[in-house]
């Protein structure tokens, strides 16, 4: 009689710690299940310039952090989600035709497109077939292709539109090798989703190299703003 109760008592720690741990894993979520069940919208510029505050705000001063705020007036309307890749250039840069055949700046693009990866690189390139017409168009991602080729092709080239990821981007910003003075349009892949539901801006590696490079941008915006740079930001 002594030793029932003994074991009783032992027992049922041992059941509510066990179901205290299962109830902990199943309250864990994975960030799929989570972006599964939100609706896409499109990006606006407050998305941009708050994710830019959280993640430099501990390291910069109150003044580098609102000098960083951009006015409404420095980005095209976003994509509603009812467009196709080049009708929604189409419809952003309707003096797309003009700004290719004057461009002839080595070193330099017109239009500058943001994304998540090489592969996703590829595909917009191929999407913006009826938008780019016979303009030239260079790949600015680290897969299969050295930083020296791309430093290259800028200096004995001219291109008209650079599509790549944030990370080689930066670093060919940083070598002077891509001069961003003539270009227009920064356009950011903003909505699409990848096999895991992922944006560009919810996958950590990328959306740090992302955020530098617009930081490293959005510094210079604002050094040459007001003399001739006027790029416009957009999300695709």
């Amino acid at each position: 009689c002594v030793l029932q109760p003994t074991e009783c008592f032992l027992s049922q720690p041992e059941e509510k710690q066990e179901g205290t741990v299962k109830a902990k894993k199943r309250k864990k979520k994975k960030i799929s299940d989570v972006l599964q069940k939100s609706a896409p919208k499109p990006g606006v510029p407050a998305d941009l310039q708050n994710l830019l505050t959280q993640y430099f705000g501990e390291n910069r001063s109150v003044i580098e952090i609102e000098e960083l705020q951009l006015s409404d007036s420095c980005f095209l309307p976003a994509n509603d989600l009812t467009h196709s890749f080049s009708s929604y250039l189409k419809e952003i840069c309707p003096k797309w035709a003009k700004l290719r055949r004057i461009h002839k700046e080595k070193k330099s693009v017109v239009m500058l497109v943001l994304c998540s990866s090489a592969l996703r690189s590829l595909e917009l390139i191929k999407s913006m077939t009826a938008f780019k017409g016979d303009c030239r168009v260079i790949k600015l991602f680290a897969k299969h292709i050295k930083i020296k080729e791309q430093i290259n092709m800028l200096e004995k080239g001219v291109f008209h539109i650079g599509v790549g990821t944030p990370g080689r981007i930066k670093a060919l910003v940083e070598q002077d090798a891509l001069c961003l003075n003539s270009t227009k349009y920064m356009i950011l892949d903003w909505n699409w989703r990848d096999q895991k539901l992922r944006r560009m801006m919810d996958i950590p590696e990328v959306l740090y190299k992302h955020l530098s490079m617009l930081y490293t941008v959005y510094s210079l915006f604002l050094l040459v703003a007001l003399r001739s740079w006027s790029v416009k930001f957009s999300f695709c």
